[in-house]
Order: structure tokens, then sequence, then C-alpha cells
């Protein structure tokens, strides 16, 4: 039985034919979007790029997929196409180390138009905020992560237009600078769970929780490549 063979038998052979022509562009590779890598490169998506430019830590062995003790110190995107060569050896991994941020030179390495469709996994928000505006200008599709730190029920996640969304306060952010822009039609992870409150201003985490806002995110990009 082929790798895709189960799939197949799900979306049919056509879909599965987009996937594999498919490009799909994901910033940040850590505990959401790390696991979005994974339910792309197993559904047999043939080109993922990858943005980040931190190193795994012992920290982020909770809750990322590309954590162990045997890559703590490596390059995250350099452990993240190992695993995504790993599951689909057909995959053609483009990586991009470097920090998101509007106003540094990083940005202008970005042609969005050359993808199929863009995820926004990282932290910062003038960075989310920028992203979704160029794809928004380029006319590619683009799925935003919103906050999943102290969260501990993944069931509370879903997909939402960013002005349906409620109670998660970078929503809040990001919902207030799509209007002050003008710009619609906003894809959006998010939940309506109230955060726990740890008592530390660093956002607390488990392992089960950005790994489903990831594979949340990871089926819905599948699910629109494929129509």
């Amino acid at each position: 039985m082929s790798r895709h063979e189960r799939t197949i038998s799900m979306i049919g052979q056509q879909a599965m034919d987009k996937l594999a022509g498919a490009k799909v562009l994901v910033f940040g590779v850590g505990g959401v979007g790390g696991y979005v890598c994974e339910a792309l490169a197993r559904a047999g998506v043939g080109h993922i790029a990858i943005c980040d430019n931190d190193v795994v830590s012992e920290s982020n062995i909770n809750r990322q997929i590309i954590a162990t003790y045997d890559t703590v110190g490596l390059p995250k995107t350099d452990v993240m196409e190992a695993r995504i060569k790993s599951v689909n050896r057909d995959c053609q991994v483009e990586k991009f180390d470097c920090f998101y941020l509007p106003d540094t030179l990083g940005a202008e390495r970005f042609d969005f138009s050359k993808y199929d469709y863009v995820v926004d996994a990282i932290d910062t928000v003038a960075a989310k905020i920028d992203i979704i505006v160029r794809c928004k200008e380029a006319g590619t599709p683009v799925i935003s992560s919103m906050g999943t730190g102290n969260k501990l029920d993944p069931t509370r996640f879903e997909i939402a237009d960013i002005d349906k969304t409620s109670v998660c306060p970078l929503a809040k952010v990001i919902r207030k600078a799509m209007r002050d822009r003008g710009i619609k039609g906003v894809k959006v992870l998010y939940s309506k769970e109230e955060p726990v409150k740890t008592g530390s201003r660093t956002p607390g985490s488990i392992s089960f929780v950005p790994s489903a806002a990831g594979l949340i995110i990871g089926g819905e990009v599948i699910k629109d490549l494929i129509g």
C-alpha cells in the first residue's frame, strides 16, 4: 500500500494531484506552525516554504513537534525540513532563516503571489498584520493563528472570519487593524476560552493545545486547496 493510498480513498486522485502541485508558505514552525507543516507534509503538499529564525530550546519540548533533546540548539528550519523530508520525500522545502518584520529587508524577500496559501503562526502583532495585508494585496489566501497560550481546552478552537471573533485579546487587536485598513474576509483560528491565569508574563502552554490548533489550520488549508 502506497503512503497516499488512504488519503486518495478519502479525497480522490484529482485532489491528491492538486496537493502535490500546491505551494504553501508557513511563517513560524513552533508549537502551532510545526503541526501545520506536519499536516501538510503527510497530506502530500508538494512545496512547503518555512520561515523562522529561532533555534530549538529545551523549553520547546513540552509542545513543539520538532523539539527533542536531540534537536536542542539546532535551527528550527533545518529540523523542520528534515522532518518534512522524512515523511514526504517528494516535497520541495524552501527555507527562510529570518525574523519577519514589516520594516526589515526580510519582508521584501517574500513574493506572496508565488504561493497558493500562506499560514501565519507567529507571535509578533506587527508582522501578523503585515503578512495579512501583503497576502490580500497579492490575492493569496491566508489564515492567521490567534492566541493559543494559557489555553487548556483544544475543543474550543474554531475557524472564523476575524470580524466574527470574540474573547481572544489578540483577535481583538487584529480585528481593529483590519477594520482600520478596510480589509475584509480574513480567516483565523481562535478560541473563546478564557485564558488560564498563571501569574507569569510568559504565556503558559501544554502539549495538546498548540498541536490541535496547528492540525486544525493544516486541515483548513488542505480542504481549501482541494476545493
